[in-house]
């Protein structure tokens, strides 16, 4: 039976060879959508007929091999290739290995293992898409804010430099590049340099490649070695020259970032309903009602911004699970709701490094723990649970089952409340669910 949609490019000098391969292929269940015996015959039909794979053969005629083929349509054309070959020396795998293949399959072979690596290379080369479209997403943000960006190596060298780098610091990326980080980045404390502007006790100064003093903030994180990426440093730059200016323009340029601040916990936000279109506006409706609990408790005012934040971005770590299992329209299997619990804890990764004011990744790894231990991920109960998760635990189911959802229509706010007040104590905290069901039998609390 043909595999719809799925289109294989045979790239074989050997005409004989090539129909044999072509009948295996037609016998696994895939489409043949041409077979090219040179080179520029292959880099032709691959353009022309955009296959899903291309099966290609190490040595073919041409003015260039099969490794130089398989290496054009992947970074031309995005064409995954598995290699088929009876040439197997150390010489030839390096080659192959540098282009990094989807495939290699040896002469002779069977229908399993053909089937197999076609499986295989289609799966991975997908991720590599996905993935090539995150780092392009991430690439456009890094040029375009306003931050001057500086990433490092291991040796302090410089690795990244954004436009806004360029423009703060006087020097081009060009020239930045592979240089000593402190060459580049040459940071003043006021206090110690007596050629600092008047009135600048504690504040810190980036010298500029023309030698002016610009006041800045300075913020670094390490990058910690892991499989994608190597040890180093990423310097975040803001130039805060208006600040500087006046106590007028202090204040403005504060209220800059926050709403810049909050800008970003809203974009954190819109990531995961972009991708979970039936849950959009979700996490902000439990951020509201979780809000305005917490203000019922007459909590203090920083710790209510806390919910307000870890509301707005509590469900974050969905953005590693797929979007076909956030928003499929019938009953997850064992294996997909055991992805889905996995969201607090990658949320928790995702947040854990950022200097919040407030344990946010904590609030966002407990947000769906429960009293008597029954939650996850770790099974915390009691007092072992933040204050902030056990209420955004209540916002959360109240605002899950009064919502539509993939797999089942809106229970409605009644349904919800009784659910709440069932597990009082057991469940959930009984002072935010007696709050929570005071807001809404007084008619003190409706989503916008």
């Amino acid at each position: 039976m043909m595999k719809p949609n799925i289109r294989l490019l045979i790239v074989e000098d050997e005409t004989l060879v090539a129909r044999d391969l072509q009948l295996m292929v037609e016998r696994a269940g895939y489409e043949v959508c041409g077979i090219a015996t040179t080179a520029q015959e292959a880099l032709n039909l691959a353009f022309t007929l955009k296959p899903d794979l291309a099966l290609v053969d190490i040595v073919i005629k041409g003015s260039i091999d099969g490794i130089e083929i398989a290496q054009k349509i992947w970074q031309e054309m995005e064409i995954p290739v598995i290699y088929v070959t009876a040439y197997a020396d150390e010489s030839t795998l390096n080659r192959a290995r540098e282009t990094t293949p989807f495939g290699y399959l040896l002469k002779p072979f069977d229908e399993r293992e053909l089937h197999i690596n076609i499986e295989m290379a289609l799966f991975k080369s997908q991720l590599e898409l996905k993935l090539k479209e995150r780092e392009n997403f991430l690439a456009t943000i890094l040029k375009t804010i306003k931050e001057a960006v500086i990433t490092t190596n291991k040796d302090n060298l410089i690795t990244y430099f954004n436009p806004s780098a360029e423009k703060l610091t006087g020097w081009r990326a060009a020239e930045a590049l592979a240089q000593p980080v402190d060459k580049i980045i040459n940071l003043i404390d006021s206090s110690n340099y007596q050629e600092a502007p008047l009135f600048s006790s504690g504040w810190l100064f980036l010298k500029t490649k023309k030698g002016e003093l610009i006041p800045v903030e300075y913020n670094s994180s390490p990058l910690k070695p892991k499989p994608s990426f190597t040890e180093g440093e990423v310097i975040v730059i803001h130039d805060i020259n208006e600040r500087y200016r006046s106590q007028q323009e202090l204040f403005q340029s504060w209220q800059k970032l926050q709403q810049a601040f909050e800008g970003t916990i809203q974009a954190l936000a819109l990531t995961i309903e972009i991708r979970d279109p039936y849950t959009a506006g979700h996490q902000r409706r439990v951020s509201e009602l979780a809000t305005a609990i917490a203000k019922e408790l007459s909590w203090p005012a920083e710790q209510i911004k806390a919910i307000s934040i870890a509301g707005d971005i509590h469900d974050i770590g969905k953005i590693s699970i797929p979007a076909e299992i956030l928003s499929k329209p019938a009953k997850l299997s064992e294996v997909e709701y055991s992805l889905i619990k996995t969201h607090p804890q990658v949320g928790y990764e995702i947040l854990k490094n950022v200097d919040f004011p407030w344990p946010i990744a904590q609030i966002v790894l407990q947000h769906h723990e429960r009293l008597d231990g029954s939650g996850y991920p770790a099974g915390l109960s009691g007092d072992s649970i933040l204050p902030e998760a056990k209420i955004l635990a209540v916002a959360d189911t109240v605002e899950a089952m009064a919502s539509h959802r993939p797999y089942r229509p809106a229970l409605g706010i009644d349904r919800a409340l009784a659910e709440i007040l069932k597990y009082k104590g057991i469940l959930y905290d009984a002072e935010a669910v007696d709050v929570c069901l005071s807001l809404f039998r007084r008619q003190l609390f409706k989503w916008s």
